[in-house]
């Protein structure tokens, strides 16, 4: 009993002791080294701080944005490179030994790449792979795990030949967008091959073309094919604002006919204004002839209220582009009723003094007076026009096998992204580049890929499927 009494004080010393020991340290001032607080991301309402950096400077819109590219001939391709232009990383993918068609079409400099390429595939990388051999399709695979959009215009079908099928991309990189142009959207036709013309006359542009006494005709202007790659690019640049909320890519679709349609809507208007009577500011009704069942083509009349024709300036006999184009204001005929039956003589009487002058001259006194008018420029004008190199509209751009040629820059001019206009890639020029620096082979691997024929041209290389 006594030993575990000296015990019990003992232990109750050692305890008193480590108390007074602890109390002392406690009583000592203590000093907390302040940690720096990383610099804050936000601007405290979840949105990013403002960039310190200088308007033009603080880098392109869709930098760091990478798209895999599948396109060809025009409609894609023009989508694409609308992406590039605004500072997307776009890796083309041709076929070893042929690579995009157009590359030999129309072709006007002897073993150089086509115009028709070139000025719709500037800003991107090329790279080529054989997607039948099966190290080519892994290549693809680690494309689709490495890129945020992939891009298509081919015929339907030809991606899932390619292995390529919406589950298996959505199954190896959740977050990809993947955005096709196809000549018709679901239904009845959504199987058939488009081209532009095709597309003109299936989206109601034709018949609404011309004049009434003439056959339909398709306009210069690409609206079926660059019309729908523009329709395309937004819709991808919408997907991608949207994977921000929801994390996951999805599908994208732009048909040509529906495109074309879109850039008709005012033909679309007219067709339900004719069911309540006739179409009074078109010339015909000025005219005394009778509407059909149908929006009739309507030569050159203005798409809205105000009359407009196009009329001959100094020099036509000889330059058929001497022309400009007029809209009617006349202060006789301030209503569209007093207008239209008269539009003729009002026409022919301006002509007579349009015809004393040169377009630029007509113009210029027209704008004086606020009448909206405008000169029938020729591409060699358009070609030529200083204005037009100055804001990046018309550019200017060396490649190493044809020499300097001019593209059509950046439509789209944005104060603080400015357009990174560059020439077209050689076929494959960037294949060992991406090999390496994008999808991450070791050289040795490098090597191996290309002993094994994944991106060599074949010895008899396939047919270049049609858009």
């Amino acid at each position: 009993m006594a030993t575990r009494n000296k015990v019990a004080k003992a232990k109750s010393k050692a305890t008193a002791a480590r108390a007074k020991s602890s109390a002392k340290k406690s009583s000592k001032k203590v000093v907390k080294l302040k940690v720096k607080k990383p610099a804050a991301k936000t601007a405290g309402n979840g949105l990013p701080r403002l960039s310190s950096k200088p308007f033009g400077q603080a880098g392109r819109a869709l930098e760091g944005v990478r798209i895999l590219d599948f396109t060809h001939v025009q409609s894609g391709p023009t989508c694409t490179q609308l992406l590039a232009y605004m500072g997307a990383d776009c890796i083309k993918v041709e076929r070893p030994g042929v690579g995009d068609i157009t590359r030999g079409q129309l072709r006007d400099v002897k073993g150089a790449d086509s115009l028709y390429f070139t000025m719709l595939n500037g800003s991107k990388r090329s790279i080529t792979i054989d997607s039948k051999h099966a190290k080519g399709r892994e290549i693809l695979d680690r494309l689709v795990q490495q890129c945020d959009v992939l891009v298509e215009n081919f015929a339907p079908g030809a991606l899932d030949r390619m292995g390529l099928t919406w589950e298996h991309i959505h199954k190896l990189n959740p977050r990809m967008i993947v955005a096709s142009v196809k000549g018709f959207g679901p239904g009845p036709y959504e199987d058939c091959k488009v081209y532009e013309n095709v597309a003109q006359c299936a989206g109601g542009s034709a018949s609404t073309t011309g004049f009434r006494d003439g056959p339909p005709l398709v306009t210069g202007s690409q609206i079926g094919d660059s019309g729908t790659g523009l329709h395309l690019a937004l819709g991808i640049v919408a997907a991608l604002y949207q994977r921000i909320r929801t994390g996951r890519g999805q599908r994208v679709l732009a048909a040509m006919q529906d495109g074309v349609l879109n850039l008709c809507r005012v033909k679309l208007r007219d067709q339900q204004r004719l069911k309540h009577g006739p179409l009074t500011e078109y010339s015909q009704h000025g005219e005394g002839v009778p509407f059909g069942a149908a929006v009739p083509r309507a030569g050159n009349d203005s798409g809205g209220g105000q009359p407009g024709w196009i009329l001959k300036c100094k020099g036509w006999e000889t330059d058929p582009d001497a022309y400009i184009y007029f809209i009617t204001q006349a202060p006789v005929y301030a209503t569209p009723p007093a207008r239209l039956p008269r539009l003729r003589q009002i026409f022919d009487t301006v002509e007579k003094w349009t015809e004393t002058k040169n377009k630029f001259e007509a113009m210029e006194i027209l704008n004086k007076y606020d009448i909206p008018c405008g000169p029938i420029l020729s591409m060699k004008e358009i070609a030529e026009d200083e204005s037009l190199r100055a804001t990046g509209t018309v550019v200017e751009v060396d490649h190493p096998t044809r020499g300097k040629y001019l593209t059509v820059g950046n439509p789209i001019k944005m104060s603080d992204s400015p357009a990174d206009v560059r020439r077209s890639p050689l076929i494959g020029e960037h294949t060992d580049e991406i090999l390496r620096k994008v999808l991450g082979y070791s050289e040795k691997e490098v090597g191996d890929i290309k002993q094994s024929g994944a991106i060599t041209a074949p010895d008899k290389p396939a047919k270049a499927e049609a858009a």
